[in-house]
């Protein structure tokens, strides 16, 4: 089995240049830049319910940080997704929750009447995992947005030490 590439996934120049890039590593003067389009871009058609609704949440501040542009639209589809997935299935113990006073629907009855885990609980729990992921990728977790110093794009942020030495 071949091993993938060494070391921490490469991160998009961007991104380095909101966070201020804290190693002052050489930027990729040659990274393809996709076009910022004048307006936001249209949801998928695909997405409906809880995704659509969180495409809409979250398209403005992505579109302001110029992390939504045409070639974004899948892997953000993709992220509202596992949000609609999680939520769906949230709702759903939820619901079996209310009917279960005992386990709280963790466990239900399986096909020899043995209590097994609910497999709602893995089809949330794995839901939650890829929406987190996806989210941490356009900076939508506490974490990522704190290596984000947002302002212009390409406008190197102000040091609080710039002008002591002039």
């Amino acid at each position: 089995m071949a091993a993938g590439p060494r070391g921490p996934r490469p991160i998009p120049t961007h991104l380095k240049l909101l966070r201020g890039n804290p190693g002052r590593q050489k930027l990729n003067e040659n990274e393809p830049q996709p076009e910022i389009p004048p307006n936001i871009p249209a949801p998928p058609a695909f997405l409906n319910g809880y995704a659509l609704e969180e495409w809409h949440r979250v398209e403005r501040e992505l579109y302001a940080l110029k992390l939504l542009t045409n070639v974004d639209i899948n892997p953000l589809a993709a992220y509202c997704v596992a949000y609609q997935r999680w939520r769906d299935a949230e709702e759903m113990l939820h619901d079996m929750a209310k009917r279960d006073g005992v386990t709280r629907a963790l466990l239900i009855k399986g096909t020899k009447g043995v209590a097994v885990r609910n497999p709602l609980v893995a089809v949330a729990r794995q839901a939650a995992l890829d929406m987190v992921r996806y989210a941490s990728e356009f900076g939508l977790t506490p974490a990522a947005r704190s290596r984000i110093a947002a302002g212009p794009f390409g406008e190197t942020p102000v040091s609080k030490f710039d002008g002591l030495l002039a």
